[in-house]
């Protein structure tokens, strides 16, 4: 006889002669967990999947802990591919609560990487997912997220299950710390970058512009520092540090660095409010390496320098009367949804996709130029050479000078510029190409976003 008693074990007592679990037990356990997982606060944290064992399986972030945990236990988990073969093996859950979306999102990387539950399966294979990088030997450190980390010269965090998600992240955590995600080159020595022009991230609060020295090199390492504290699950020390930083200012009488201080204190104490990924992450639909595909433009195109800012604009009719339109903006090959725009286009009566191409075109570039704003290297207009007639004509007659505008026309993907009567084509797995029609796809995606949202209106308007 058993010195142990197997029902002071529910992991041994479950087992059965050949190994398998006891299904009645399995069983028992799951329907447990999910009326544990039911009452679950509704805020941002991190779940934690067991097995009836008590080891965790899967670990997991959610901006609603009640609501995401309690869908691992709907039969819809069951048959989906990504969860079906693992969820039966649910026995307990536990939670810890985080702050904000992108608490838990950090919080969630680091106890994949801590934990290595076998059904994170995904992270196994480190180098082919993302990382958060800050490159910390340069004078002015940027960050980044990378597939391809460096081993020397850089802080790393990571890695993260999802790149849109930490896209999101770096979007919302670049509002409250202003740190620079550009590729140049910057040193304090070299005084050419005191003219240098800062792209729209200055423009728009979201970056401190160290490349026109608007920020010196001690003050900015010192936000990239509290950036690191951040990171590294610090808030509540940061916070601590920054109130001290900004009385003792106070005191100074320093008013204006106090009130910034006051200004990114806030906006850290209100990151929930910030923090939803969803409206920064970008769809991923296929990999694009953004470096490369900027590089090709530069190339096919002729470009003096490699562009950083990429419009798209694109027409969509709201029952074949209204008609909407879309700009979007890519910042260093990627999407950034701040600068997306939509118009209801006022001038044009029908249909008549030119007419509302050369509407948007002037509204858009007349704002620009009458506001002193820098305009995008780059104008990519959905359509064929007509299109793009279209929109040559509204700089014309605005007495404008225009960046580089083109066109690509879905049938062919065929690339138009001004002045050339035939069309350039490149190859399918062209870098530039795939860029181009991510620009072009998310323009569209975006303008068709807007048409239902109007036509929804409309119908309950009725």
């Amino acid at each position: 006889m058993s010195d142990r008693d197997p029902e002071c074990d529910p992991a041994e007592s479950a087992e059965l002669s050949d190994g398998e679990m006891n299904p009645d037990i399995t069983e028992l356990g799951f329907k447990q967990a999910a009326a544990k997982a039911r009452k679950f606060p509704q805020v941002p944290g991190v779940y934690l999947m067991k097995d009836i064992a008590g080891r965790v399986i899967y670990v997991g972030k959610a901006k609603n802990l009640r609501s995401r945990a309690g869908s691992y236990f709907l039969k819809a988990a069951q048959e989906d591919q990504r969860t079906a073969t693992w969820v039966s093996e649910i026995a307990d859950v536990d939670y810890l609560e985080a702050e904000s979306e992108v608490d838990a999102l950090l919080m969630e990387s680091r106890l994949i990487k801590d934990i290595q539950p076998k059904f994170n399966k995904e992270l196994k294979d480190d180098k082919s997912f993302p990382y958060l990088m800050i490159t910390t030997r340069e004078e002015f450190p940027r960050v980044e997220l990378t597939r391809e980390p460096k081993s020397k010269g850089v802080k790393l965090y990571g890695p993260f299950p999802s790149a849109g998600a930490l896209r999101g992240a770096i979007q919302v955590m670049q509002r409250i710390f202003k740190f620079r995600t550009c590729t140049l080159d910057i040193s304090e020595g070299d005084e050419r970058w005191k003219w240098f022009r800062p792209c729209l991230l200055a423009s728009i609060q979201q970056c401190t512009a160290p490349c026109n020295f608007r920020i010196s090199k001690e003050d900015y390492r010192r936000d990239i520092k509290r950036l690191q504290t951040f990171l590294e699950g610090g808030k509540k020390r940061l916070l601590d540090e920054m109130r001290r930083e900004m009385q003792a200012c106070s005191k100074a009488l320093d008013f204006e660095r106090a009130a910034t201080l006051r200004d990114e204190i806030k906006m850290l104490e209100r990151l929930e409010e910030r923090g939803d990924l969803e409206t920064h992450a970008q769809p991923e639909v296929f990999y694009i390496d953004p470096k490369k595909g900027l590089s090709g433009l530069k190339q096919v195109l002729g470009l003096k320098e490699t562009p950083r800012v990429i419009e798209g604009v694109d027409i969509a009719h709201l029952g074949g009367g209204e008609t909407v339109a879309s700009l979007v903006q890519f910042l260093d090959g990627l999407p950034f949804k701040p600068g997306y725009r939509r118009f209801r286009i006022q001038d044009v009566d029908g249909i008549d996709d030119f007419r509302s191409i050369y509407e948007v075109v002037s509204r858009r570039f007349r704002r620009l130029s009458d506001q002193s704003e820098s305009f995008p290297d780059l104008l990519l207009i959905d359509g064929g050479k007509g299109q793009l007639n279209a929109a040559m004509a509204a700089f014309r007659d605005q007495q404008i000078d225009p960046p580089t505008v083109i066109s690509l026309a879905k049938r062919d993907e065929e690339i138009y510029r001004p002045g050339q009567s035939d069309p350039l084509v490149l190859s399918r797995n062209s870098f530039a190409l795939r860029l181009l029609q991510y620009v072009r796809d998310e323009s569209h995606r975006f303008a068709q976003h807007y048409h239902h949202l109007l036509r929804s209106k409309s119908t309950f308007d009725r």
